[in-house]
């Protein structure tokens, strides 16, 4: 008589197929249904003439849209929706006093799901990418009352493997053990959120429900204008500097700390000394690069000269980019200096930092030898450091 034994070498016993009936029936009795939107690949990004970004020939769930990268941001996904059975233990979002301050476990959910039952569902196993909708979370209760319906809650699949609990004595695998994080409104998910909407008879897609965009750029515009206020301009402000300019004659007279021949009581060294008196010493304004917008307060401004000036008069021309300061000689109107301090953000209209002169650059750089060879000539990095495939021979 052979000795008995559960394990059958390569093969599905009929004790295998027993025990696998029953987690299946368990399973559906006592799990909960799911609705999975399956990932089919990603869309057809067309021949770029890019070898990071290769053009398939035919759809699957391995091909890579970003070999640099190496992410898939536009993601495709099957049209049909299918219906599952899962199990997973509820929890509690406890404080996680095991960081630095105090932080909130929930969010993530782990699931199992009966392996054969999956694979004749779906044609392959749940993976990364996948997305699971739970009836069961639905929210009846929403805060915003602006809402009409019932909120979905969404959840996205990453890490799977077999469970170690799913394992029969026949030493075969039944169960398919899944880690789930929330969906957000990202790029990757735009297939799904943006042709759902909230209800039968609303416009609103889930994706303007889930998504923070409206707040996070409300947020943004509140501490920029807070940055304008405190700090409105580029630059430096040395309105309220000022330099002693040297000696106007010889420099060989001038006295200085380090002449040991000088005391500070030695009359040629006094204040009162006809060399070093104030007709020959001047206070200048500090210049330097982003600073000439100290132009004081009783400056005149506007977008035309005033029609009877007088001599020496200083004018601010608000209608010159950047502003220009003028002043009058008794015949003309004769330029001094331009405003080169400018805002910090663009809410500034008037930006004319090298900064500024990059950002807003739309200029195109056209090849002298070749006229369809045009270039940006602003250019990100991570455009100017890609890599260019070395097939040319």
């Amino acid at each position: 008589m052979p000795r008995l034994s559960l394990w059958r070498d390569g093969a599905h016993t009929n004790d295998y197929k027993f025990m696998d009936g029953r987690i299946r029936e368990m399973m559906t009795v006592g799990g909960t249904g799911i609705y999975l939107h399956k990932y089919i690949g990603t869309k057809d990004q067309g021949d770029k003439g890019d070898a990071t970004q290769p053009q398939y020939l035919n759809q699957s769930e391995q091909n890579i849209q970003d070999l640099l990268f190496v992410e898939n941001r536009d993601r495709k996904y099957d049209d049909d929706v299918y219906a599952l059975r899962g199990h997973y233990t509820r929890g509690d979002s406890d404080f996680d006093l095991t960081q630095f301050g105090i932080f909130l476990s929930a969010g993530t959910i782990i699931m199992t799901f009966h392996l054969n039952d999956m694979v004749s569902t779906l044609g392959r196993r749940i993976m990364s990418g996948d997305v699971i909708e739970l009836p069961h979370l639905k929210d009846f209760h929403q805060l915003d009352e602006g809402v009409p319906a019932a909120l979905k809650r969404y959840y996205v699949a990453g890490d799977a493997s077999y469970a170690s609990e799913g394992f029969s004595p026949s030493w075969w695998p039944h169960l398919w053990r899944v880690k789930f994080e929330p969906l957000v409104d990202a790029q990757e998910y735009k297939d799904i959120i943006d042709k759902i909407t909230i209800s039968e008879d609303s416009t609103t897609t889930i994706a303007q429900v889930l998504s923070t965009y409206d707040k996070n750029i409300a947020i943004n515009d509140a501490v920029v204008a807070q940055a304008e206020a405190e700090v409105p301009r580029s630059g430096y402000d040395v309105e309220h500097l000022f330099e002693l300019k040297k000696f106007s004659g010889n420099v060989e007279d001038t006295p200085t700390a380090d002449d040991t021949h000088r005391s500070t009581t030695d009359e040629d060294a006094t204040a009162s000394n006809n060399e070093a008196n104030e007709s020959q010493l001047a206070d200048v304004r500090l210049t330097g690069y982003l600073t000439g917008d100290a132009f004081g307060d009783n400056i005149g401004s506007g977008i035309s000269f005033p029609t009877s000036p007088s001599t020496n008069d200083l004018f601010l021309r608000l209608d010159f980019l950047p502003n220009r300061l003028f002043k009058y000689d008794g015949n003309r109107w004769v330029k001094q200096v331009d405003r080169v301090r400018s805002g910090l953000t663009p809410l500034t209209p008037l930006n004319t930092t090298l900064r500024d002169g990059f950002r807003e650059n739309d200029t195109v750089y056209v090849d002298p030898q070749d006229d369809t060879n045009t270039i940006p000539e602003r250019q990100s990095l991570s455009k100017a450091l890609r890599p260019k495939a070395d097939n040319n021979g």
